[in-house]
């Protein structure tokens, strides 16, 4: 596909498709701001995160938590790099993609559903391990749920066109 085509499409297209796929875009963008602030206490360019006024919210302590840095980077600035990553993934492609590039559709659909699992696994250590919540991690996992499900669709056409139907 041209550039000319390309931009036409992504730009002015209206598709049930390409409406999932700004979507994805948009809470890939919430979804980056939720972890662009965790990443900036993580990292020490801030030393608190506001929360909700409720006892049971503690950001700071969830995101200074040994799970948050268990994988040698804080988890925050990992997610923040994810959620960036759906932004070209779901841009790649004219309308047709599922048909013409069946593969980028079940890619984006494996990492954002990976994605969602491990944002259920961290869901599931805010108040068994860390006896707290982070506003700003459920606001990026839930993004990540929803991202997931925003996959789904395309996903499915693509198999259909892989299998030939």
């Amino acid at each position: 596909m041209n550039p000319q085509d390309l931009r036409e499409e992504l730009q002015e297209g209206d598709t049930e498709g390409l409406r999932r796929r700004r979507a994805i875009i948009g809470l890939s963008l919430l979804g980056m701001a939720a972890m662009g602030a965790a990443s900036l206490l993580q990292t020490g360019i801030v030393k608190h995160l506001p929360d909700p006024p409720l006892e049971s919210f503690d950001s700071d302590k969830v995101n200074s938590s040994d799970t948050a840095y268990q994988f040698g980077v804080p988890d925050g600035t990992l997610s923040f790099a994810s959620l960036a990553a759906n932004l070209p993934i779901a841009a790649f492609g004219g309308t047709n993609r599922a048909q013409e590039q069946p593969l980028v559709p079940l890619m984006a659909a494996g990492k954002a559903l990976t994605e969602a699992v491990v944002a259920g696994w961290y869901f599931y250590q805010m108040p068994t391990k860390e006896k707290a919540w982070c506003a700003y991690c459920i606001v990026g996992g839930l993004c990540n749920f929803g991202i997931a499900a925003l996959t789904l669709p395309e996903a499915k056409e693509s198999l259909r066109a892989l299998r030939g139907e």
